[in-house]
């Protein structure tokens, strides 16, 4: 009997020992996840690219204090910068000495990519009801005398677009989403006529350019998160073996490029508020941050341009609902512009 007691003491002091551990290891201090600064970003850069060579942009011009939605940045025969606005169907002019104007050539109008043919007129490809009528149309540099050249019927959604040296353009459609494969690339040739599909399955086809030796169409996936790399046999036909995707993007959201007289390539990451800079063979070699990113300022960069002649690289953005307007920014790119 006394050792049955004996045993059952014993019981009660390693169960009682045990509670205590137990209320030990609570009180003691739990593993933490500690994050370093840059980490603690609104929109951190991803791991891989936190070492590129960055530089911060510099405000060359506030547009407007509302948030508009401004894309589409080129140069008149004049020198002057052109842009437009998405939603309000406003495209506008700034002049070398900083003389804001605009014109409306038509408030139905949704705006999205603006480019002048060698003749001097501006085409432009517009949005239309972002579902399926959108189109690409002309007008004089004053914004009159608007002419159709892809009819809103055509059934396409017409984004960016980009002339050759022949005079013919390739746009993006901006179709699909990010499980639904329906954009892509098409052309028009110098003389007009149908488009012409190139790049097919495109998840939200957005950016479009060509190399300095009009080769290579590079295009962006806005939904896709890619970076496409397009070897061209002759304008509408893809080489063998010449498509490739050369980079993904973290977080998705590349949207707008451009290509300098080297043949690097310059993306607007939409929602990070930067550009990120390829070299010709679709290496990521630098990057342009905007100024308040860190605290989810300047994050909708929708598409930058180089001033003909210069390396002076002029960045569109705005700030949504963050109080800070639109503005351009400016910095150095890494070559002039291409011819």
């Amino acid at each position: 009997m006394d050792k049955l007691l004996l045993i059952m003491a014993l019981a009660s002091v390693l169960a009682l020992a045990d509670t205590n551990a137990d209320a030990s290891d609570a009180n003691t201090e739990l593993p933490a996840l500690e994050l370093p600064g840059k980490l603690k970003s609104a929109v951190p850069l991803p791991m891989a690219e936190a070492d590129l060579p960055s530089v911060v942009a510099r405000e060359y011009f506030k547009v407007s204090e509302k948030p508009l939605q401004l894309e589409c940045p080129t140069f008149d025969e004049q020198g002057n910068l052109i842009f437009c606005e998405v939603f309000g169907g406003t495209v506008f002019r700034l002049t070398a000495d900083k003389k804001l104007s605009s014109f409306l050539p038509d408030p139905a109008l949704r705006p999205a990519g603006l480019a002048v043919h060698r003749n001097g007129r501006i085409y432009m490809a517009e949005l239309g009801d972002f579902v399926s009528r959108g189109s690409v149309l002309s007008m004089a540099a004053n914004g009159t005398d608007v002419q159709p050249v892809v009819s809103r019927d055509a059934g396409f959604l017409p984004d960016d677009l980009v002339f050759d040296k022949e005079g013919g353009f390739y746009f993006t459609d901006f179709k699909g989403g990010s499980s639904t494969s329906t954009g892509g690339v098409y052309y028009i040739g110098p003389h007009g006529g149908e488009p012409v599909g190139v790049v097919s399955n495109l998840r939200i086809a957005n950016g479009v350019g060509l190399s300095p030796d009009g080769k290579t169409l590079w295009v962006t996936e806005l939904a896709g998160g890619q970076l496409h790399k397009v070897s061209l046999s002759d304008p509408t036909t893809i080489a063998p073996f010449g498509s490739s995707i050369v980079y993904s993007f973290v977080g998705g959201g590349p949207d707008s490029l451009r290509i300098d007289a080297d043949g690097n390539v310059y993306v607007a990451i939409y929602g990070q508020g930067r550009i990120m800079v390829f070299n010709p063979a679709g290496f990521p070699i630098g990057q342009y941050l905007l100024p308040g990113r860190d605290q989810g300022h300047n994050l909708r960069s929708t598409s930058m341009v180089i001033r003909p002649g210069t390396d002076e690289l002029l960045i569109l953005t705005n700030d949504w609902d963050k109080g800070q307007g639109s503005t351009i920014f400016v910095a150095r790119a890494l070559a002039e512009a291409a011819p």
